[in-house]
């Protein structure tokens, strides 16, 4: 090899060596687009548009929200795992997408093949609700009113594998009942089934529905951590309300397509990290029942691989299907 060609060969790989960096500190050069596989006003969607934000201000670029919901979120998951791998197009995800690698055989991606993980945002407990023309006072009435009803009463949902559709299901599985899931495109439109009396009942985020709780719209009979909820301190968990060791919640993360520049991944996890651990951001939160999650890429990477198998034992042991 002559002294020219070692010579280009030597620079090509400085070059190289240096895009990634160099790609990082440009980034972003024009508007991103925040996939949300929800429909408007949920948990995902607000929590998206927070960020976007707060991005958009430390970037000095665009975070444009796009909402592209529909079946159980497989829809807009798949619009980001087949985009470009630059960091131009990210996906705002929750727990739907670690029970729908089990749930939902036949989904055109697989998660942690197809995309990767930039970072965590929040998680929030859940609360079970119903229309106030359901008799049932307490969890416990509830439960014997369903037992009395095999398959009469309806609870809705946000679709397949979402995690009020999982906190659903494992309900019916601990609690002995037959209840009729009603999927829905949206956790919009699950919310006004409820509040409009087409549906009874439904296990939704409390960050979004203990407005609803407080103006009276619906009846909230438990709710799902471990501990009650700060948001709802007068309503007990369904465990100590009649169901031993119910837990169910609701997370929200960032992932991007997979190949996109680790430069770019460390980029985003570092500026999601700054616009949580804001004073104001964890107040505003906390009011609304929403717990700030911080990881590396590589833990949150991790984090999603467990929460896959868990759920995968879930399904099988209650024997959850999509429908």
């Amino acid at each position: 090899m002559g002294l020219i060609a070692r010579l280009g060969l030597v620079l090509g790989v400085a070059a190289a060596s240096l895009a990634a960096p160099a790609a990082a500190e440009e980034y972003p050069s024009r508007p991103v687009k925040i996939v949300v596989p929800f429909g408007p006003g949920g948990p995902a969607d607000v929590y998206a548009r927070v960020l976007g934000q707060h991005l958009s201000e430390a970037l000095n670029q665009q975070f444009v929200i796009d909402n592209r919901p529909g079946a159980g979120a497989v829809i807009g998951t798949d619009i980001v795992a087949k985009a470009p791998a630059d960091g131009y197009t990210l996906l705002m995800m929750s727990n739907t997408h670690t029970t729908n690698e089990t749930l939902l055989k036949n989904k055109p991606y697989q998660l942690m093949k197809d995309l990767v993980p930039v970072a965590p945002v929040n998680s929030s407990d859940l609360v079970l609700v119903v229309h106030p023309s359901v008799e049932a006072k307490t969890l416990a009435a509830l439960i014997a009113l369903a037992k009395a009803n095999p398959g009469k009463l309806t609870y809705a949902s946000s679709g397949p594998g979402t995690p009020y559709h999982m906190a659903g299901e494992l309900f019916k599985a601990m609690s002995g009942t037959d209840i009729l899931h009603v999927p829905h495109r949206g956790s919009g439109e699950a919310r006004n089934s409820v509040m409009g009396g087409h549906v009874q009942m439904m296990i939704d985020a409390v960050t979004a529905m203990s407005g609803n709780v407080s103006a009276g719209q619906v009846r909230a009979l438990a709710t799902t951590g471990t501990a009650r909820s700060s948001v709802l301190p007068d309503v007990p968990t369904v465990a100590e309300a009649g169901v031993p060791g119910y837990e169910a919640t609701i997370w929200l993360g960032v992932m991007a397509p997979a190949g996109t520049p680790p430069a770019i991944v460390e980029k985003l996890n570092a500026e999601i990290g700054k616009i949580i651990a804001r004073p104001e951001i964890r107040q505003a939160w906390a009011k609304q029942g929403a717990v700030p999650m911080t990881m590396a890429p590589a833990a949150f990477d991790s984090f999603l691989r467990r929460d896959i198998e868990k759920w995968a034992k879930v399904i099988a042991t209650a024997g959850i299907k999509a429908q």
